[in-house]
């Protein structure tokens, strides 16, 4: 499995742009990919044409990326689903599976997700049989790691009870109002596992609308994002972004060139504290 890089680029919500944009990050220093095989959200097809894109230009080699995608339940797809909707679920795992690696151009994935539970609360034997399909997965080299998204503390202390390959990936929306979803990223802490947050940005405005935060980018000298995300770092998160700009892509990436202060952090967590 490639190492872990410093941010992840998300390929949500970009359509027909999918190609142009994945390739542009690549070209910007991006090396950690994430997509899904969820039509209705993603366009796992143009991420895999703009890797052979960087392939073919010389850009990068397959080995030096990390590539995530994720197998969606029906009730999270639209018309176009990637398997046969009657076959039996680990089936479904299956034919997703093997269509994402088609859609990639790879034989492999470095991290393959559930995209999330079957139900809002709770894990279901549905869950638990999509779960044991992922985990043959592993087994039979298509998938390095395996994780999940979405997911409630409670729903990842029932997956980790009886999981036989435990889970290495946690990727969920991470609120500030809840802690930046402290509880489940300190249970993940505690059991190895790397948490991924998404929405960083788009779901925090009020932090990044407050005066603390405003004043603490003033003197920093650093852009909002860069802030949020190299507190993501300190806290022990690896954030996903999904900029569709180029010079943010690159301001993004220079997280790696500086460190906030603990006060610093601390003043950005006692923020989020009072909302």
């Amino acid at each position: 499995m490639a190492s872990l890089p410093i941010l992840m680029y998300g390929t949500a919500w970009k359509e027909e742009a999918t190609r142009s944009l994945t390739l542009l990050a690549l070209r910007a220093g991006f090396r950690a990919i994430d997509t899904a095989n969820q039509r209705r959200h993603y366009f796992e097809e143009g991420v895999g044409e703009a890797l052979q894109d960087s392939y073919a230009a010389g850009l990068v080699q397959r080995e030096e990326l990390f590539l995530q995608t994720k197998f969606t339940h029906a009730a999270g797809q639209d018309h176009r689903l990637p398997y046969d909707p009657s076959a039996p679920l680990s089936l479904q795992v299956e034919q997703s599976l093997q269509s994402s690696l088609t859609h990639l151009h790879t034989d492999y994935l470095d991290s393959y997700v559930l995209h999330g539970p079957s139900r809002q609360r709770g894990w279901g034997e549905e869950d638990r049989e999509v779960w044991t399909a992922m985990e043959r997965a592993v087994a039979a080299g298509k998938a390095r790691a395996i994780g999940v998204s979405n997911v409630s503390l409670e729903q990842l202390q029932a997956l980790c009870t009886y999981a036989s390959v435990q889970p290495s990936f946690v990727q969920n929306r991470c609120y500030a109002r809840t802690g930046w979803d402290h509880a489940v990223r300190d249970f993940c802490s505690s059991h190895s596992i790397t948490y991924q947050g998404f929405s960083l940005l788009t779901a925090n405005g009020e932090i990044l609308r407050h005066p603390t935060f405003r004043s603490m980018v003033q003197r920093t000298h650093r852009t909002p994002a860069q802030l949020v995300f190299r507190f993501a770092r300190q806290v022990g998160m690896l954030p996903l972004t999904g900029t569709t700009q180029e010079a943010h892509m690159r301001e993004d990436l220079a997280i790696s060139d500086f460190e906030l202060s603990a006060e610093d952090v601390a003043a950005i967590e006692s923020i989020s504290a009072g909302y």
